[in-house]
């Protein structure tokens, strides 16, 4: 049985919650920590048990405002054990958010979703309603 993760958001780092039970995990928030290797190792551990016995359907949410380059590595690395999952036989579905405004993240979305190989649903906030 896999532990669940779930870390409060701060200045520097996006909340994130993983749930195993549920098959849903969520990132969500500024990602620019002081050590990228140190926040996001951990997931990636996570999911490389997990993917050893996914739910029948996963679910992924990307709510993020901003990034580094450091972070978009391991965002990707999230996304390609991810399609591991996907290319297994098992539902998958990978959310990413973007704000209206926000050019630079829908950008992003396209391009990732350019490099895995699997459905990524591009979702636009609207920040006024």
């Amino acid at each position: 049985m896999l532990d669940n993760i779930r870390i409060k958001a701060t200045a520097k780092t996006p909340e994130v919650s993983f749930n195993y039970d549920k098959g849903e995990l969520e990132i969500i928030g500024r990602s620019i920590p002081e050590n990228s290797y140190q926040f996001y190792e951990q997931l990636l551990s996570w999911l490389d048990t997990y993917a050893t016995a996914p739910k029948d359907k996963t679910t992924v949410v990307f709510k993020l405002e901003y990034f580094n380059t450091s972070s978009s590595m391991y965002i990707l690395s999230i996304l390609k054990k991810i399609e591991k999952i996907y290319n297994a036989g098992y539902a998958t579905q990978v959310k990413w958010f973007y704000e209206s405004e926000d050019e630079d993240m829908l950008q992003t979305g396209e391009d990732l979703r350019q490099v895995v190989k699997m459905p990524v649903e591009m979702i636009e906030i609207d920040e006024n309603a």
